[in-house]
């Protein structure tokens, strides 16, 4: 087996056991993730809020004023919802943590609905 299905096999593995987000939400993650280390002149750690930066903008660009509801319907309603998906990562292996890091560094950033509103979309255009 190759190492893309393994992650495959093993990010839909964790999404059922932890049962509460879809495996489309975790993938997301990781893609932003790995985005916000392509950015950077040196690969390294990425804070809650720098990674929630990078979910937005991924988001918008794939997404538009949809991306809300489709976060809803992987089960993601706010951006805590993506700190704990990190966090389910981290757990399973798949990422690691600095001793500083928490859920906290997610909790509240920035609201789905004004994030995606079309008026954003507008604004930039």
């Amino acid at each position: 087996m190759t190492a893309h299905k393994d992650l495959v096999h093993t990010i839909r593995r964790l999404a059922e056991y932890r049962g509460v987000y879809r495996p489309e939400a975790y993938f997301f993650v990781l893609e932003s993730l790995e985005n916000a280390m392509e950015a950077r002149e040196e690969r390294g750690h990425i804070s809650g809020e720098g990674l929630l930066a990078w979910i937005r903008k991924l988001g918008r660009e794939r997404y538009g004023v949809m991306a809300g509801d489709v976060f809803n319907a992987w089960g993601v309603n706010n951006t805590t919802d993506f700190g704990r998906i990190v966090f389910h990562l981290v757990d399973a292996g798949l990422l690691k943590k600095r001793e500083q890091d928490s859920l906290s560094d997610f909790i509240d950033k920035f609201d789905f609905q004004e994030a995606f509103a079309l008026k954003v979309f507008q604004e930039r255009g």
